[in-house]
């Protein structure tokens, strides 16, 4: 059999696109930070000749702009894992406490909609169970964009609310737990193989938002991986055909998860790493009562403006995380 021609393969060619515009940014934001720093080291010298009090507010901005532009210029070295690039898959499961915990993982739905929705991101809803009274079950989002699995790869684990239940008459304060799980998107050039024999699919009607066919045919397809364990649904494409490829690629995609975190382990223990970082671990709590504040368990960073970091303001958190990955 012939070898397929690379340049004919369209994900390949995406892919390849993909990886170099991403170098093609990672230069632009190097040129920048030259510049930036040369006009500094100019306007540094003409202030030591004659000060100027405008010339001193005009360098004052100057110097945030260049600190900012830096910043982001390390965030993207530190983005060099193999598979940083990919775009994410990203599954919310609330934990145990019923409506409380249904209702908290709507609430990181929508935080991680609005952080997609403020770098630009494509967001798809593969998947999205309400729950019975509020929330949601589970959901499943593809997140498309630069870089997307290497920034959002930070806020993998659990993720912990303190607050007073509005689902409780007396007011009381409950604590609330919800898991987060990341992987990059599968693509066809990647070495994961699956015995469809080790496969068991099962057809549904889908069910909720998501178009005229819904409840009209059994397009919705939940397959698990028999030697695993592993569990995907989808339901977001029109067919039954279409929504058995996106479950086969989810379900490589957290094969190669697995994969990845594996590797994790044993570069640490080639290392010598003492402390354990499981998946599944706390990472960061919310407290909304008595005091507001998010905190990040790994790194330290937190903020007490609890409401932008709900709106999507993340990315204090992410790049506290990336850059103790150095």
């Amino acid at each position: 059999m012939a070898e397929p021609d690379f340049w004919n393969d369209q994900k390949k060619a995406q892919s390849l696109i993909r990886d170099t515009n991403a170098l093609k940014e990672l230069i632009s934001s190097f040129e920048r930070v030259s510049s930036g720093l040369e006009e500094l080291a100019a306007g540094v010298d003409e202030l030591g000749e004659s000060f100027d009090p405008d010339l001193k507010q005009l360098m004052d901005d100057e110097y945030e702009e260049v600190f900012k532009e830096y910043n982001d210029f390390e965030i993207r070295v530190l983005l060099s894992g193999e598979y940083d690039s990919h775009n994410a898959i990203l599954e919310i499961h609330p934990g145990a406490g019923g409506t409380e915990a249904m209702d908290w993982a709507e609430m990181l739905y929508r935080m991680y909609v609005r952080y997609a929705e403020r770098h630009g991101y494509k967001i798809t809803v593969m998947n999205y169970q309400e729950g019975e009274e509020a929330g949601v079950k589970s959901c499943s989002l593809l997140i498309e964009g630069p870089m997307a699995y290497g920034y959002l790869k930070a806020e993998n684990g659990v993720h912990r609310l303190v607050r007073i239940s509005p689902f409780d008459s007396n007011a009381r304060r409950h604590t609330s737990f919800t898991s987060v799980d990341v992987m990059p998107q599968f693509e066809d050039d990647m070495d994961i193989e699956i015995d469809e024999k080790d496969l068991e699919i099962i057809t549904m009607r889908s069910s909720g938002a998501g178009g005229q066919h819904i409840n009209k045919t059994d397009s919705a397809v939940r397959m698990t991986h028999k030697p695993t364990g592993i569990v995907v649904f989808c339901q977001s494409q029109r067919s039954q055909i279409q929504n058995r490829e996106a479950c086969m690629n989810m379900l490589k995609s957290k094969l190669l998860a697995i994969r990845i975190e594996e590797n994790r382990k044993r570069d640490a223990e080639v290392k010598g790493e003492q402390k354990a970082i499981e998946w599944g671990s706390q990472i960061r709590s919310y407290v909304f009562h008595p005091y507001t504040m998010v905190k990040d368990h790994r790194t330290g960073y937190e903020v007490g403006n609890i409401q932008s970091v709900m709106d999507g303001d993340l990315d204090g958190f992410i790049y506290s995380y990336l850059r103790t990955m150095i």
